[in-house]
């Protein structure tokens, strides 16, 4: 199901949730507003970023559109979560598929600084390290929210976005995330040696079946054959704040004038109806579609949200 809001008022902006809307000014946005980017961000020695791991899915038939697409994934997520959209991508897009692993996930690096700005930074330089031009942006959750907030610091830097079940607004993480991250330093606590083992373990603190498997694919075993995760439990549980903020929490006058495609589970409460008003100021050329699934709708409805991107991200005849 397709639902486009254009024909909302943008005064409908005084009606979202004040819990949503009143905080400070990041000290950046004065930069922003301004339309560059923050001083630290474009002075920034690669010191202070890391080197992104990723998989290229190259086009066995390249379209005319050459522009590389990102794809970012989720919080405990990785690149391997996105192989086969990433393949599926390749194959009908005809374009380069850079499927990446966010600081702190998978294969990247480990800092103690994790944020929305810092992570945007970190694509930034991947951008440039691989000479990518300008290229699409598809993240979903905490990659949804580094795709808005790339968009909005340099907005002729990308050819467009996909938001993938998050929204541009400062909102406390569900608690299911603190949780999952006590029931993954239980089971290196404990010592578990088997996947059945770490499971059980898991059970007391996540109830889904699927998102245990999700969690448990970041486990590895060390050479006593105990297990441990490859992400830094101390440093996500620390960090869980930041990600529940969005660098850009007023009215600014930063906008992303491209297409950008809003994707939200209906099972799902991430996207409420009464953000679009601010999603509809800093993404004035949007359009949202709702899938039939949760807030892990990639995976839950994979044939739905495929048709939904594809349709969004195919070439057109006007100029994006």
């Amino acid at each position: 199901m397709n639902r486009t809001y254009s024909h909302w008022s943008r005064n409908l902006y005084n009606s979202c949730p004040q819990k949503i809307l009143a905080s400070p000014l990041h000290a950046c946005i004065n930069s922003v507003i301004r339309g560059q980017f923050p001083r630290w961000y474009r002075t920034t020695k690669n010191a202070d970023t890391v080197r992104l791991a990723f998989d290229l899915y190259e086009p066995t038939k390249p379209s005319i559109i050459t522009n590389p697409i990102i794809i970012m994934h989720g919080l405990f997520g990785s690149k391997k979560n996105n192989r086969t959209i990433s393949k599926v991508y390749s194959k009908e897009l005809g374009r380069p598929i850079y499927s990446i692993d966010l600081r702190n996930h998978g294969k990247s690096p480990h800092r103690q600084k994790f944020d929305y700005l810092t992570m945007a930074a970190d694509v930034v330089r991947f951008i440039k390290d691989h000479d990518l031009g300008q290229p699409t942006l598809i993240g979903h959750s905490m990659g949804a929210k580094v795709a808005m907030t790339l968009a909005l610091l340099k907005p002729e830097s990308f050819r467009d976005i996909v938001s993938v079940d998050n929204a541009p607004i400062q909102s406390s993480l569900p608690h299911d995330f603190k949780r999952y991250i006590e029931g993954m330093q239980q089971v290196e606590l404990m010592n578990a040696t088997k996947n059945s083992e770490a499971d059980r373990i898991l059970q007391h603190y996540v109830e889904s079946y699927p998102v245990r498997q999700f969690l448990l694919a970041n486990a590895y075993r060390t050479k006593s054959n105990s297990m441990k995760f490859q992400i830094p439990l101390e440093t996500l549980a620390h960090s869980l704040p930041n990600l529940g903020d969005f660098p850009f929490k007023q009215p600014t006058n930063s906008r992303f004038n491209r297409p950008a495609l809003i994707v939200r589970g209906t099972k799902s409460e991430y996207v409420p109806d009464e953000c679009f008003p601010v999603i509809e100021r800093l993404f004035p050329r949007y359009s949202a579609t709702d899938i039939e699934a949760g807030h892990w709708l990639i995976s839950e409805n994979p044939e739905a949200f495929l048709k939904a991107t594809i349709d969004f991200l195919m070439p057109r005849e006007q100029s994006r």
